[in-house]
């Protein structure tokens, strides 16, 4: 239990995560933060994983002085791809079978219905648009997999979606903290959590907004239609 609870501390403050990383590898950070953003986005165990957060705050640290900006764009965009194109082929090779599989504590099949439910609305742009969804992230390239979508096509979306996803995330917090301190005297780095909360906020919003529509459609599908002769 207390595994758990410093599991989920570390998840949800991912600038004590990097620091601990820091302090226990140095260089060799670079490494894990490829194993994080790789297993949150190529297996389907990874979803609790920050993603989002976790690059931001990167950027963060790399405006900081603290990481190499160049290093976590080239490296972080190959673990995005990598692990998009992993969760394609366990999709394509478990196929069906993988949407009958039962809840367990690391699977929940609702979290791959959302997906395939979003695959079915965008199609192909899902691999691009997923990127910046929680949970539907780490999910949508095994829906694409069992789907049979065309692997071209999957990899031109793959690598637009890393590149569109792991870019935007890093100078988000590379410049962030230099506009807001030049804006106004605040030092970013020094309310992480702050920065989380909000970007965390901001990446559930396309949930948000796609359950309010669902809801909102299902109302005015139930809503009883009156006709002349009932008035």
């Amino acid at each position: 239990m207390e595994l758990i609870k410093e599991l989920f501390h570390y998840i949800t403050h991912p600038n004590i995560l990097i620091d601990t990383l820091l302090g226990w590898f140095g260089i060799y950070t670079y490494f894990a933060l490829f194993f994080i953003i790789f297993a949150e986005t190529g297996l389907a165990v990874g979803f609790f994983l920050p993603g989002d957060s976790l690059l931001v705050v990167c950027g963060l640290f790399a405006a900081a002085g603290k990481l190499n900006l160049w290093v976590m764009l080239g490296s972080l965009f190959v673990a995005a791809v990598v692990g998009d194109a992993v969760g394609y082929y366990s999709g394509r090779k478990v196929g069906k079978a993988i949407f009958s599989r039962p809840k367990s504590r690391f699977f929940n099949p609702t979290h791959l219905k959302r997906a395939h439910e979003f695959y079915e609305k965008h199609g192909g742009k899902t691999i691009i648009l997923a990127r910046f969804v929680p949970i539907v992230r780490t999910f949508a390239p095994i829906v694409a997999g069992a789907a049979d979508m065309r692997y071209r096509d999957f990899v031109f979306f793959n690598l637009l979606g890393g590149f569109l996803w792991v870019t935007s995330m890093l100078f988000a917090g590379y410049f962030l903290g230099g506009v807001v301190e030049s804006a106004f005297g605040i030092k970013l780095e020094e309310h992480i959590d702050k920065v989380v909360i909000v970007v965390v906020f901001l990446s559930i919003l396309p949930i948000i907004y796609e359950y309010w529509k669902a809801r909102r459609e299902k109302n005015v599908t139930e809503t009883p239609v009156i006709s002349e002769n009932e008035m």
